[in-house]
């Protein structure tokens, strides 16, 4: 395939990585945790998932389309590729023994797991060390879910230097990037919904990254059947 050029003056030493949220799970509707359990999309999902799909066809063609494995990323993803006509690692976080508990439930069972946290946010004051808990039942910390998502897709980027590229992924994996580019300690508050575009633009040369779009669901809007019954807030991780 040949390459795909990022647009605009003087960012070919750069990559534009567009990470998308899924489409919409009954498991998002119902409010309970999903981590790596495998709900497929609803119908409502696949039909938000064709929306954007077209939203992205109409924009600058991605090199390439990745995704996490989990069935309701890679059913988006297929449906992008499919628009985009583009070939088809970024799996949510391990939620332990809390995967398939309803939200409310998860929290009652081990608030400890989600001290100092406003729904992923750091919250002021609160400890910096409890990004390190690892859930119980072998689930995973923040920080490590912070590291295996920034290390994709720097490695992404390294391979697209002067592209687009298109990643979907999940509500708490895109928080955590969107972290990144953040200044140290900050505690800005976030709304992904689900297929919301969230654009990043990574360097070839520093590496360093900026995020330039987050949360859009534009192509949502006016419709009120697509447009999320769940607020996408990073509850149904």
């Amino acid at each position: 395939m040949s390459p795909t050029p990022a647009q605009g003056q003087g960012e070919e030493l750069s990559t534009e990585v567009v990470v998308v949220r899924h489409g919409e799970t009954a498991w998002n509707v119902s409010r309970i945790v999903q981590g790596q359990m495998d709900p497929e999309l609803n119908e409502a999902g696949r039909q938000q998932a064709v929306v954007v799909a077209r939203r992205l066809s109409r924009e600058a063609k991605p090199a390439a389309v990745y995704s996490s494995d989990l069935k309701r990323a890679a059913e988006t993803a297929e449906i992008i590729a499919k628009a985009c006509g583009v070939p088809n690692a970024l799996r949510e976080r391990h939620m332990g023994y809390l995967q398939g508990l309803k939200w409310d439930d998860a929290v009652a069972k081990s608030p400890d797991s989600f001290r100092g946290f406003d729904i992923f946010k750091l919250t002021e004051g609160s400890d910096p060390d409890s990004r390190n808990q690892e859930l119980p039942g072998g689930g995973e910390s923040m920080n490590q879910l912070k590291e295996r998502c920034i290390s994709f897709l720097n490695k992404i980027a390294q391979e697209h230097i002067g592209e687009r590229v298109v990643v979907v992924s999940h509500g708490a994996s895109i928080l955590e990037l969107c972290r990144h580019p953040d200044p140290p300690n900050s505690s800005i508050r976030r709304h992904i919904p689900n297929t919301s575009l969230n654009v990043f633009r990574i360097s070839g040369v520093t590496g360093q990254w900026t995020l330039e779009r987050c949360g859009d669901v534009g192509h949502l809007k006016g419709n009120e059947f697509l447009e999320n019954s769940f607020g996408g807030d990073g509850a149904s991780a």
